[in-house]
C-alpha cells in the first residue's frame, strides 16, 4: 500500500503517534457526544456503501437495528468486504 495523505508521519502504526495526529477522534465523538440516531443519519448523509457487490447503503442497513427494547443488541460486520 502506498501512503499518500499520511506519508509524512513516521511511526503512524504506533497508537500514541496515531492519537497525537487525531486518531480515534471520530470514534470518541460518536461514543461521547452523539446519539445512535445521529450517527446513523451522519452515515446516511455520507453515502457510505458496502463493498460486497450490491453497494448497499450502510446508513440504511444500520437503521434496521431494532429500537425501543432494553435488551442488548448486536451488530455484526463483515470485515472481509473492506
Amino acid at each position: 500500500m502506498v501512503k499518500i495523505i499520511l506519508k509524512d508521519i513516521p511511526d503512524l502504526d504506533k497508537i500514541d503517534v496515531y492519537e497525537k495526529h487525531g486518531g480515534f477522534s471520530a470514534l470518541k465523538k460518536v461514543l461521547k457526544e452523539m446519539k445512535p440516531d445521529d450517527v446513523i443519519e451522519t452515515v446516511k448523509k455520507s453515502n457510505l456503501r458496502g463493498r460486497g457487490g450490491a453497494c448497499f447503503p450502510t446508513g440504511l442497513k444500520w437503521s434496521f437495528m431494532p429500537k425501543g427494547n432494553e435488551k442488548p443488541k448486536y451488530l455484526l460486520c463483515n470485515g472481509d468486504e473492506s
